[in-house]
């Protein structure tokens, strides 16, 4: 028995976008249409012909009547400008966003280093405490702090050279900007003698 298979068709591989990710038939439904067509148009024209140009474009919106095509156009420009709001407060917060490096005593000679808020400029935690603990050749790890949030603890007082690594930006401190460090020192507080 012989059986007969129908003409081969080759799987179709999607173009993606390089600005809202969709592929390239969808951005018009992402948060950014006129930055995803110009980065098209500059792209690949033909891509962009397919997709954008006067032919597509009329096939289109010929079923459409003037009001939903006036309508999808104000839902775009809406989406555009909302999604340019949301990138630029956290642009914002960012900015003001510090990195704190702590001291800490453990006793009267060890010390231990906190740092948090790496993660908010891009920083994997966990790669920052292997680099940290590989440099220090010390113990350091990811830990939730008392308001529950991830910091990193090195073992030792490594303050001074934690800042040297971000100006350096070294590895993955990469994007870790070291002109928005905050040292604080907390001491350890002596613990009350009971009352005669």
């Amino acid at each position: 028995m012989s059986s007969t298979a129908g003409p081969s068709t080759k799987p179709i591989v999607p173009f993606y976008c390089a600005v809202c990710s969709l592929p390239t038939e969808y951005c018009e439904f992402g948060p950014s249409v006129s930055k995803c067509k110009s980065w098209l148009e500059e792209k690949d024209s033909d891509e962009y012909e397919r997709i954008w140009g006067e032919g597509a474009l009329t096939s289109r919106i010929g079923t459409l009547s003037m009001e939903k095509q006036e309508k999808l156009e104000a839902d775009a420009a809406k989406l555009e400008k909302k999604a340019a709001k949301k990138a630029e407060a956290e642009a914002k917060k960012k900015e003001a966003t510090k990195i704190i490096i702590k001291r800490s005593e453990r006793t009267k000679r060890k010390h231990a280093t906190h740092i948090q808020n790496l993660e908010l400029f891009g920083v994997d935690l966990k790669k920052a405490a292997k680099l940290f603990a590989g440099k220090f050749a010390t113990g350091s790890s990811v830990s939730k702090n008392p308001q529950g949030e991830d910091e990193i603890v090195i073992q030792g007082d490594v303050g001074d050279d934690i800042v040297e690594m971000l100006k350096a930006q070294v590895g993955v401190l990469k994007g870790a900007p070291a002109d928005q460090v905050v040292r604080i020192e907390v001491k350890k507080k002596k613990e009350e003698e009971p009352a005669p």
